[in-house]
């Protein structure tokens, strides 16, 4: 009859084999995880810096867009009456919009 040798006793002679194969394996692994992390959060994080730059770009944009034509009619004094005519129909429209806002926000809600 061959020799049993007690799993435990196989268990007391591999494990520091295998301690010191695959510590340094599971360090790169976690290492490398890591690096990725950081790699992809500062990649996200110019992502985030570059559309609010943009955002703010094309809000400054259509800012000056409004101001623009507001103070050229009024510098230049020569205001057609069709154009006050439409900005009030515009204005007035702007009021029914939000009015109309205002009154559907609430429908659903159950007193």
């Amino acid at each position: 009859m061959p020799p049993v040798v007690p799993p435990f006793l196989i268990g007391l002679v591999v494990s520091p084999l295998v301690k010191r194969l695959l510590k340094p394996l599971v360090r790169g692994v976690v290492k490398t995880s890591v690096g990725l992390v950081m790699e992809v959060k500062k990649a996200a994080h110019e992502a985030g810096e570059n559309i609010h730059d943009l955002a703010a770009e094309m809000a400054a944009d259509v800012s000056a867009a409004q101001v623009a034509p507001g103070e050229g009619h009024r510098a230049a004094g020569n205001a057609t009456p069709n154009a006050e005519r439409d900005e009030a129909a515009s204005r007035a429209e702007a009021e029914t919009r939000a009015s109309k806002v205002r009154t559907t926000v609430g429908a659903g809600r159950a007193h």
